[in-house]
């Protein structure tokens, strides 16, 4: 079965006088978007970790503890943690807790995230972008055993039959390897006997089913069992194809032109974005229309879980919500129907 997901980074976005709201009201927005998730039946709601001034949200568990309190069945987890300039152990703990406090509906999806800002900000050199990515998800795999744990590597102490607490109540902790696109990625995700969500955020998604291949192949080569695949791609639901297009246009281009200008993008035209809507990452349209090409996408991908980034750049609280609602009473059951 498919699960149907949410996720957003905390975008700040514009309030009704066209100002930047504050990150504060930025974050007790997103509590409610959540909690309106919960009610439409929606399986997931992620938070993604960024630390930049466009993003609100630098502790997805903290955020993520607050949303458990107001909800009851929905899965929480991150989108992603950058586990690269973190404690795998500390990220382990918060999420142990977080499974806690929700009884048992947390997750983790493992990341090296597509921004840097982090790396300074905790004081760690970018030209071991590798290496610590690869010792720390070596630790965090050990301590999600939850047995005592011996490890040794270069970027931290080493452990001698440390155990870790809290641990999870039931099971494993429900945890995923971000995926970017490379085929290196994609073994270590399957090494590690874990799930996979592909961040699939432009150009046709089709073109990621190498990747998935690869995926289960290597799963089986290390003698493992078939995992979820996922994928993450931007969308927006509206009531008719045009209305979207007209209200997330200004926001798309804005988010994409900022980011576009630190790593040396062109400003974003109108045909790019039409090009996303027609055959590229971007979920766009009136219900059956964003249904039809997330029907095909999860089709094309073989996909066990589609999630949708909701927010865009500055794009209003109250457009999320409502485009949140069209997904969850409209999109769904579609999807789920065209599946079949």
């Amino acid at each position: 079965m498919v699960e149907f997901a949410l996720d957003t980074f905390g975008d700040v976005t514009r309030g009704p006088d066209g100002a930047l709201l504050p990150q504060a009201q930025v974050i007790r927005n997103l509590v409610e978007e959540a909690v309106l998730a919960d009610e439409l039946g929606i399986d997931f709601f992620g938070v993604g970790e960024h630390h930049r001034e466009d993003f609100a949200i630098s502790a997805p568990e903290v955020v993520l503890a607050a949303i458990a309190a107001r909800t009851t069945r929905i899965r929480l987890g991150s989108a992603v943690t950058v586990l690269s300039s973190d404690d795998p152990i500390r990220v382990f703990q918060r999420f142990s807790t977080l499974d806690a406090v929700s009884s048992g509906r947390a997750e983790v999806i493992l990341g090296r995230g597509s921004f840097t800002e982090s790396f300074p900000l905790f004081g760690f050199e970018l030209d071991q972008y590798e290496t610590l990515f690869e010792e720390k998800l070596d630790l965090f795999a050990a301590v999600r055993s939850g047995e005592p744990v011996t490890w040794e590597g270069t970027t931290r102490a080493p452990l001698a039959d440390q155990r870790v607490f809290p641990p999870v109540e039931n099971g494993m902790l429900r945890s995923w390897i971000g995926v970017g696109g490379s085929p290196k990625s994609v073994i270590r995700a399957a090494r590690y006997g874990l799930p996979m969500m592909l961040a699939i955020i432009g150009g046709d998604p089709g073109r990621f089913r190498p990747y998935v291949d690869l995926y289960h192949q290597a799963l089986a080569q290390f003698g493992l069992e078939t995992q979820p695949v996922g994928v993450h791609s931007h969308g927006y639901v509206a009531e008719t194809d045009a209305q979207a297009r007209e209200e997330l246009w200004p926001h798309w281009k804005a988010s994409r032109d900022r980011i576009g200008a630190e790593r040396g993008w062109p400003a974003a035209r109108p045909e790019d974005f039409e090009r996303e809507i027609a055959g590229g990452s971007l979920y766009l349209g009136a219900p059956e229309t964003v249904a039809r090409r997330i029907a095909s996408t999860v089709g094309a991908l073989g996909l066990a879980r589609f999630e949708m980034k909701y927010s865009a750049g500055t794009l209003p609280h109250e457009r999320m919500m409502r485009s949140i609602e069209l997904y969850g009473r409209q999109v769904v059951p579609m999807v789920k129907d065209m599946l079949a």
